[in-house]
């Protein structure tokens, strides 16, 4: 009989198999490119250069992301409330204890970042600490924590670099493209340039998109489990939802939301409009609020 762990398992395996797919692509640029422009060193520097960007955002990632959203050390002195919150759950999780960071941010928002659990960071915005109740904190703590212990934060982070490091090769293509390169000369003439190049140009224009496109459905399928996950931990789902009612109905974005990032909050840090219609779910980071709140207490009014 499925349960939330089969679900956890099936998951897991999903995101193995799409990063692999990344890698695919990649490697499937690099070896279109050296073959377009007959220089195997292309195909070489790419796998190469996958591979340390990986390396880059294994172990420096966290601090990226601190820096990148403005967070600051937040102290017990001063959070006490989401100090004691943070340890009860992390004991009751069997986590160690994360470092806990703030973002002075009128906007509700929280989001989990590192490598491992080891080497976790929980971040809240002052925004999140004003509006929510001592519960419906705690919901929110345990999702993120529950990102920690599914290993989410760090196949997020592997999954973004690789989106990245399509979108720049399939913009290096289509430049190389337009302004010129490749060996013309080639054997098969001028006809199998041009079929090289629609090729390329196709390859250039989709990859990107599909990468995204996986890359958001890691994301939201992730975040149900987390809501799970946290509704476990805490063994009250009402929390949670209640919190995600508060923090969606806050439409205005954070002040340093950016797309590199987004997928890491709680909720979407542009804003906490509704996504309707199968365009605007497909390109949404995270799954509408709605459905969050159905799945954890099922139908609401």
């Amino acid at each position: 009989m499925a349960s939330l762990y089969t679900h956890q398992s099936q998951n897991v395996a999903k995101t193995w198999v799409l990063m692999t797919l990344f890698f695919v692509i990649v490697i499937l640029f690099g070896w279109f490119f050296s073959y377009y422009y007959q220089s195997p060193g292309i195909l070489y520097f790419a796998v190469i250069f996958s591979i340390l960007m990986n390396v880059v955002s294994y172990w420096w990632s966290d601090r990226i992301v601190l820096k990148t959203t403005g967070a600051r050390p937040a102290s017990r002195e001063e959070f006490f409330n989401l100090h004691t919150i943070t340890e009860n759950l992390s004991i009751s999780a069997g986590l160690p204890m994360p470092k806990l960071y703030i973002i002075n941010d009128s906007a509700p928002n929280a989001f989990a970042t590192g490598r491992d659990k080891e080497h976790a960071v929980v971040v809240a915005t002052t925004g999140l600490l004003a509006i929510l109740d001592r519960s419906e904190l705690e919901g929110v703590v345990a999702h993120e924590l529950s990102h920690i212990g599914n290993r989410d934060v760090l196949v997020s982070t592997v999954v973004v670099v690789l989106v990245g490091f399509i979108t720049l090769l399939s913009d290096f293509f289509m430049r190389s493209l337009w302004f010129g390169g490749g060996n013309r000369n080639r054997s098969g003439g001028g006809q199998l340039g041009a079929v090289l190049a629609l090729i390329g140009i196709v390859l250039a224009i989709l990859s990107p998109i599909i990468a995204s496109l996986i890359h958001l459905a890691i994301s939201r399928k992730r975040e149900f489990l987390a809501d799970a996950s946290g509704a476990i931990l805490t063994r009250y789902p009402e929390g949670l939802a209640s919190a995600l009612r508060k923090i969606a109905s806050y439409n205005r974005p954070m002040m340093k939301a950016n797309h590199a990032t987004a997928h890491l909050f709680i909720a979407n840090p542009f804003g906490g409009g509704k996504a309707t219609g199968f365009l605007n779910k497909m390109f949404s980071t995270h799954p509408p609020v709605e459905e969050r709140v159905t799945a954890l207490i099922g139908k609401h009014e």
